[in-house]
């Protein structure tokens, strides 16, 4: 996982505050009334070794419309309390020290979802 002995992956890991790429935190931006959840999309050696992070945000209400081409709808198997409109055209970097509250993990349907709305949104594909 980039670091040549186990002893330094283990140490890494345990700097990493224990997240991994797909979990679900909360991120409360300065200035916004509530926190929001946020999605790590970062490769996993990123999680682990670095101390920032790639996340896409969703709403803090619960979505009562359908996704946008850009969107994908997260939801109760993911870990949320209802289904939320996970924003995919946008990806912020943050410090892991910024995400508190983990809520759940996104299930590998939606994961490939993710990535293919990433991909087209951003005019990859």
């Amino acid at each position: 996982m980039g670091c040549r002995d186990g002893r330094d992956v283990r140490a890494a890991y345990l700097q990493s505050r224990g997240m991994n790429a797909w979990e679900i935190y909360s991120y409360q931006h300065p200035g916004w009334p509530e926190p929001h959840p946020a999605v790590i999309v970062s490769h996993p050696d990123r999680v682990i070794l670095k101390p920032e992070v790639t996340i896409l945000l969703c709403s803090s209400k619960p979505a009562t419309r359908p996704a946008k081409p850009h969107e994908v709808i997260l939801d109760s198997s993911d870990g949320l309390d209802w289904p939320t409109v996970c924003k995919c055209d946008l990806l912020y970097t943050l410090p892991k020290s910024a995400l508190i509250a983990r809520r759940g993990t996104v299930t590998a349907e939606r994961r490939r979802q993710i990535v293919a709305t990433i991909n087209r949104a951003m005019g990859w594909v």
